[in-house]
């Protein structure tokens, strides 16, 4: 009775990880926004740049995984960690959330299901996936690309993970207390 399995189309084992590691995802990514605690919402985003260097496996930008589970999750996450342990947050000074930050929220949310819903009405491009242009595997082309195309992106990336290290660092610093009289 167990060997109807093998008679599935392969394409069902590549949807089931795609919309698994999506809904890991969204999931772990959730848990990261909503987490009180910073060490499990570390933890979580390590979850979340797992699946996506899965999701780089499936697509078969195994380059591209690798260096997403490198740099990012053996890398980036990692330091966080470290800097987070190392400040020791202290649980008891967390402030209640504002009116501010609820007209954020709501702004960020309504920003967020209008683009939803201008991806929804924009329907498809008439593309499909034989017809797409077929993605590079050569680590010569990533470099290319991102050298000359995505360098923006690539350097704004980079100055935005040095300034949230250096925020974390002005954050950590423990400045003396001046005496009142």
């Amino acid at each position: 009775m167990s060997g109807w399995l093998l008679y599935l189309p392969s394409f069902f084992m590549v949807e089931f990880l795609f919309y698994f590691l999506s809904a890991l995802i969204l999931g772990s990514a959730l848990m990261v926004v909503l987490n009180r605690n910073p060490v499990n919402a570390v933890m979580f985003l390590l979850v979340v740049m797992g699946g996506a260097a899965g999701l780089f496996f499936l697509l078969g930008a195994y380059f591209l995984g690798v260096l997403q589970i490198l740099v990012y999750a053996g890398a980036v996450v990692v330091l966080f960690l470290f800097i987070i342990m190392l400040i020791a947050p202290q649980t008891k000074l967390k402030p209640s959330p504002g009116k501010t930050t609820f007209a954020a929220s709501a702004a960020a949310f309504a920003l967020l299901a209008a683009g939803a819903l201008a991806l929804a009405g924009a329907g498809s491009t008439g593309v499909t996936l034989g017809e797409a242009a077929p993605v590079g595997h050569l680590s010569k082309e990533y470099g290319y690309y991102l050298f000359s195309v995505y360098l923006l992106p690539f350097l704004v990336a980079g100055f935005l993970l040095l300034i949230a290290m250096v925020g974390v660092i002005l954050i950590s610093k423990r400045f003396p207390r001046e005496e009142q009289a």
